[in-house]
């Protein structure tokens, strides 16, 4: 996990979201282009990355000329307005590094041999090769500089370059490939083109600030900084034609940093004499989105599944073929395509659990600081739940047996949660499954009211989300990973059986996102189905798995992050997805069965082929629940639970209550 911002200033240049009425937009809003804002600081960006990326902090700064040409790095000194000539651009990169991979430590932001500059933050899963001796960044730095860097990429193409008989592939080529969560920011020095992006399902964080009279910079950072992580609104320049691409919003008035939607991003810096949107007040350099290259992923983000409607044939064949759904019989009476489905499930669960917990492609320094054997290199977020339970039992086959696993549970309400009450169910039916692992539950226990400070430092970290169930989803998500509770000895079997306080040291965290998306394990795909049949649920389903980079894993991923830590997600693995929609819907779910047992079937089958019958019973909790943060919220913020049911208050914004 890395922390990664760019700052772009000066050269009487303002950048704008990409839309035919922009040039428009800076005229009607009054941007006027400066070296100075009263927005975020470098110094503000380096202190928040630094929280994510522990281990190496670097800058690198370049200026690019009215004329079009470059200087070199000033390093990191990364003031704004310092320096210069009027008309050049400044480009402010910042890297902050958590070391995970490789054989040797790295620093960002890395310069290549052509003077392109890449800050990545990501993990390399396939599509791009990472030798085991090797970092993500390293692998990726050495495949980008092999890209063509005709002008004409960053202009309309993105497929391999015929005008200039180059053999090499496109930035988005590259890009579209990889495996895995990523964000990056790329200097193609050649070119002169500013790549930008993150993943297809915004697995990894990357906020955006547009320009605004305030603050007329482009800037784009992992995470807020605490000082512009509240109220801290200002007019943008995103005036959208009807019809384009929603992701970007026609209202002008937005907050200081908004989620940058998935996608390939582009801006070239032309000299200003070339360029072709120059007017009295700036010249324009608008931000070009790229199409992906690769139709398996294309196919994933359109989320299309074949089968969808079960014929009369498909459902006669799973009549009585189920039971009742009890200890004994729920795996032992589905039919023969049940079972099938559940083993390609499990196949591919398995695998995107092993990619993700590979020690051999740790970073071997870390690695071998793990003498002692209480030490566990891998933790799981653990609420006891389906989800968790079935990523700790394939954790384990993928885990040597001398490694401990630390399961981190957090609570509002003691032993009383029903997350706390389901852990402690789940650790004894692993140490059923697995006698021989170590498993140590971390009991994470706080309440809210002693959490005012952290409450406001998870503010920052949840901006832009700014609504209860946001931050109460954030906070309980920051606490967990923070890993910092007691382990009773004499449940977990180890420390001579008493209880003691514990911080978990694992830096890798695998987390459930994405399983309850698409296999329907939420109430609402129970009411779309019972409104719509099966027709109204897939679209429903398809709806949370495109939206869910907006709605939680930006969120989620700068909570956990702050502690140093990186999560993982391997339920939101691309040949997971690939391998989830080439089932049949009503093998995934089947909602006309009770809560508990028809949602999330398929996943429930998989508990079953892992032994873990208890966990397959498990109806679906939402963090915020299970933990009882949202009670304890309720009760603090609206006096009530009735009070807070009747405000809807997971949706109510922070602001808007505080007024």
């Amino acid at each position: 996990m890395c922390g990664i911002a760019l700052v772009l200033s000066g050269g009487g240049r303002v950048v704008v979201a990409p839309s035919a009425a922009a040039a428009a937009a800076v005229a009607a809003v009054g941007i006027q282009p400066s070296d100075e804002g009263k927005g975020v600081t470098v110094d503000e960006l380096k202190a928040a990355l630094r929280r994510r990326g522990p281990d190496s902090l670097g800058c690198e700064r370049l200026r690019v000329r009215a004329d079009g040409t470059t200087l070199g790095s000033d390093g990191c000194d990364c003031g704004v307005g310092n320096g210069g000539d009027v008309g050049d651009t400044e480009l402010c990169f910042i890297g902050a590094t958590l070391q995970l991979r490789g054989a040797e430590p790295i620093l960002q932001p890395m310069v290549g041999q052509s003077g392109n500059v890449l800050v990545y933050n990501g993990e390399i899963y396939g599509g791009v090769h990472v030798a085991d001796d090797q970092n993500d960044t390293q692998s990726l730095l050495s495949s980008l500089e092999s890209c063509c860097s005709c002008e004409c990429h960053a202009l309309f193409r993105d497929e391999a370059c015929l005008c200039c008989g180059s053999v090499g592939k496109s930035v988005p080529q590259i890009l579209s490939t990889i495996k895995g969560p990523w964000a990056l920011i790329y200097w193609q020095k050649d070119s002169k083109t500013m790549w930008f992006g993150r993943d297809a399902f915004g697995r990894r964080s990357l906020l955006v600030h547009w320009p605004s009279p305030d603050d007329p910079r482009f800037i784009l950072s992992s995470v807020s900084p605490p000082s512009f992580a509240s109220n801290n609104s200002a007019p943008t320049v995103k005036v959208m034609e009807s019809g384009e691409d929603n992701d970007f919003p026609e209202s002008t008035n937005m907050s200081y940093w908004e989620e940058l939607p998935c996608g390939i991003y582009s801006i070239q810096l032309k000299s200003l004499e070339k360029s072709g949107m120059c007017m009295k007040e700036a010249c324009v350099s608008e931000v070009r989105r790229h199409d992906w290259i690769n139709s398996s992923l294309d196919e994933l983000i359109q989320w299309k599944r074949k089968s969808i409607v079960p014929t009369v044939d498909d459902l006669t064949s799973h009549q009585n073929s189920v039971g009742d759904y009890c200890l004994s019989q729920s795996f032992r009476n589905s039919t023969e395509a049940d079972k099938n489905a559940a083993y390609k499930v499990l196949i591919a669960l398995r695998e995107s659990v092993m990619l993700r917990t590979n020690l051999n492609r740790l970073f071997q320094d870390d690695l071998n600081k793990l003498k002692d054997d209480e030490l566990a290199p891998i933790a799981i977020l653990f609420s006891g739940g389906l989800d968790s339970m079935i990523l700790a039992a394939l954790l384990d086959q993928c885990l040597d047996s001398k490694w401990t696993i630390d399961l981190l549970n957090v609570s509002f309400d003691g032993q009383l949660a029903p997350d706390r009450i389901s852990a402690l169910a789940g650790l004894k039916e692993l140490q059923r499954i697995s006698p021989i692992r170590r498993w140590r539950l971390v009991e994470i226990d706080t309440v809210l009211t002693n959490l005012k400070g952290e409450s406001e430092h998870v503010m920052s970290l949840i901006y832009p989300s700014n609504t209860y169930m946001d931050l109460n989803i954030g906070i309980a998500l920051w606490l967990a990973a923070g890993g910092d509770g007691w382990v009773d000895g004499s449940i977990c079997n180890i420390q001579d059986g008493c209880r003691y306080k514990y911080k978990s040291t694992s830096r890798v965290l695998l987390v459930g996102s994405g399983a309850d998306e698409q296999c329907a394990g939420y109430g609402r795909h129970r009411t779309k189905y019972r409104l719509g049949g099966w027709v109204l649920l897939d679209e429903e389903m398809r709806l949370d798995v495109q939206r869910i980079w907006k709605r939680n894993m930006g969120r989620d991923d700068r909570c956990i992050s702050d502690h140093g830590k990186e999560a993982r997600f391997p339920f939101l693995d691309e040949n997971v997805i690939k391998t989830l929609l080439e089932i049949p819907l009503w093998d995934i779910a089947k909602l006309d069965e009770p809560v508990g047992k028809g949602d999330k079937k398929i996943l429930r089958e998989v508990a079953n082929l892992l032994g873990l019958k208890e966990a397959a019973l498990q109806p679906k909790r939402a963090i915020q629940f299970g933990s009882r943060i949202a009670r304890e919220s309720n009760r603090k913020n609206f006096g009530s639970n009735r009070a807070a049911n009747q405000a809807s208050a997971g949706s109510v914004e922070i602001h808007q209550r505080a007024r």
